[in-house]
């Protein structure tokens, strides 16, 4: 399983404490959409895309981008091959101002494109331009997940890992979120999307996977998910 500019997952398997997590799972998440995994707690989830992002090892399969292969770099290396990831919990650098949560995200070290990188982040949010010198740690928790969502944006990435979008957030804040996941769609980035609400995952993506247990089983288009609520259901409940 593999293309140009795609993100391809093939037959990955995942221990975690002397214990196999996933069992050799394959998927591929395309550029300019969004796909959404979905799956009861303890399905297998966050074990997927941690492993994308190299933050975990593999015991076997591979993740590739582009047909070049991910599986083994370190995390820092991943996201210079053009994937970001927007982690679970609204995580940000506490003790730093917005902005310079903002311009350590920024890949490229010259002035222009941190200059650049501040403006797309502003542009996407202006809610945090008035707040650019406040401390990460004072924001609420729907501004620092704008914040950590902008990190992800100023790197300038291909794709986007988004783990947990509403997590604890007012409805406005996720629309707001919401909206920034489209936008980035629409200009090519490929998105996907762990989320705990199956109906918003499914009124945003148009590609949709399901975890139970470790394996994968659905992989299609959201609106056969929608029409079939039974496939998603009994996933949950066998967790």
């Amino acid at each position: 399983m593999s293309g140009a500019e795609t993100i391809a997952i093939d037959n990955l398997v995942v221990e975690r404490g002397g214990k196999r997590v996933l069992h050799g799972i394959s998927f591929m998440v395309k550029p300019g959409t969004i796909s959404t995994l979905l799956g009861a707690n303890g399905a297998g989830k966050s074990s997927t895309v941690m492993a994308i992002a190299g933050a975990i090892p593999t015991a076997s399969g591979s993740v590739s981008l582009g047909g070049q292969k991910l599986t083994g770099l370190a995390a820092d290396a991943v996201r210079r091959r053009g994937i970001a990831m927007v982690p679970e919990g609204h995580r940000v650098l506490g003790q730093m101002t917005v902005e310079d949560n903002l311009l350590v995200s920024v890949l490229d070290r010259k002035a222009a494109a941190r200059r650049d990188g501040l403006n797309r982040a502003f542009e996407i949010f202006p809610e945090l331009q008035a707040r650019r010198q406040q401390l990460a740690g004072d924001l609420s928790g729907g501004q620092k997940q704008m914040v950590a969502m902008a990190q992800a944006f100023v790197a300038r990435p291909r794709f986007m890992i988004v783990d947990e979008l509403s997590l604890g957030l007012a409805p406005t804040v996720v629309k707001r979120l919401a909206e920034a996941l489209t936008l980035a769609a629409r200009d090519g980035i490929g998105v996907l999307l762990i989320e705990q609400f199956a109906h918003l995952a499914l009124g945003l993506a148009s590609q949709a996977m399901v975890l139970e247990r470790g394996r994968l089983v659905f992989d299609g288009p959201s609106e056969t998910l929608r029409q079939r609520p039974d496939i998603l259901h009994g996933a949950y409940l066998a967790n």
